[in-house]
């Protein structure tokens, strides 16, 4: 899609470069951008696209369609989609951990489930203090192995995306101790705690606060030396207008946000440099939710958006981990 124009008339491929859906809108997003490559619509037919994550030792694409209860697979090589689970209970985000097992939150089991390397699944958390969790919304791995996920309500407000319940605990940011398996609280009283990922040195911790008042926010903590904590909650990106969701970071610190909704000129992917300033920007024809880099160099970038998988080669490439 190039252009809002063209947002209400369906997926319609560049037919020239530079694409015309990538905008740089600061000096520094244009060592990013390839000039020779183009927005590439891989699939479409979901209900709502979540939880991109990459297995570049198959070379293939994992993404969750939450209301359709099933996580679709991509194959790099042939283009093939699949089903690889349902009924997925709702899975929303992925991940993979240290040792290249698939790590999913599920807002029907409002839990967060590991699948191990003969299929099985392995419930990791369900519960803290004896309190059922929300439901588990998005969530990266750390270097030395901890498990960090975000626990909104979102999931239990209807049947579309979960079951309809009330809640036993807030809204909370997690940590689980890769040792223990035991999980501790990193951050209380954020608002709608959504997508988050960690810079690519893990000093820092982003964290979407999606019910923020009055703009979403992206927030920034410091990570202790010993990467057991968070501390200095600050505001790193007031989204004014825009709906940010789930982010990855690139290797040299750039936050790529999935972003849309409300306004056809919001739809896509939004980049900002490491001060917080918006650099970039790839439209889509759609809400993006989510995204994840990938490809044999990671160098690929895939996007998660509403009823559609949508992937841009990039000059550069996701931080390793998250």
């Amino acid at each position: 899609m190039n252009d809002a124009s063209s947002h209400n008339q369906g997926w319609r491929p560049a037919t020239y470069y530079p694409d015309p859906a990538i905008k740089a809108l600061d000096p520094r997003f244009e060592k990013y951008w390839l000039k020779l490559s183009a927005v590439e619509r891989l699939a479409t037919g979901l209900r709502w696209a979540e939880g991109p994550v990459w297995f570049g030792d198959g070379r293939y694409l994992l993404c969750s369609d939450i209301p359709n209860q099933r996580i679709l697979k991509w194959e790099e090589e042939t283009g093939a989609v699949s089903v690889f689970r349902k009924p997925s209970n709702f899975a929303n985000g992925n991940t993979r951990d240290r040792q290249g097992r698939l790590i999913t939150c599920e807002h029907g089991g409002r839990r967060v489930v590991r699948t191990e390397y003969d299929g099985s699944i392995t419930v990791l958390i369900d519960s803290f203090d004896g309190k059922r969790l929300n439901s588990p919304n998005d969530v990266v791995v750390k270097s030395d192995g901890s498990i960090w996920f975000t626990d909104p309500t979102f999931g239990l407000l209807g049947n579309y995306e979960g079951y309809t319940a009330e809640p036993e605990i807030e809204p909370n940011v997690y940590r689980l101790d890769p040792a223990t398996g035991r999980a501790t609280i990193v951050a209380e009283g954020v608002l709608g705690p959504n997508g988050l990922c960690f810079s690519p040195d893990e000093k820092i911790l982003y964290v979407v606060e999606s019910r923020g008042v009055p703009n979403r926010k992206i927030l920034a903590y410091d990570v202790s030396a010993d990467g057991t904590t968070i501390s200095s909650k600050r505001v790193h990106i007031d989204a004014g207008p825009g709906t940010p969701d789930g982010m990855r970071c690139d290797i040299d610190g750039n936050l790529w946000c999935g972003w849309g909704m409300g306004d056809p000129e919001l739809d896509g992917v939004v980049v900002f440099a490491p001060d917080g300033v918006m650099i970039g920007r790839i439209a889509l024809p759609e809400r993006c939710a989510n995204l994840c880099f990938g490809g044999v160099k990671r160098n690929r970038l895939f996007m998660a958006a509403s009823q559609s998988i949508y992937a841009l080669y990039v000059n550069t490439q996701g931080a390793v981990g998250g």
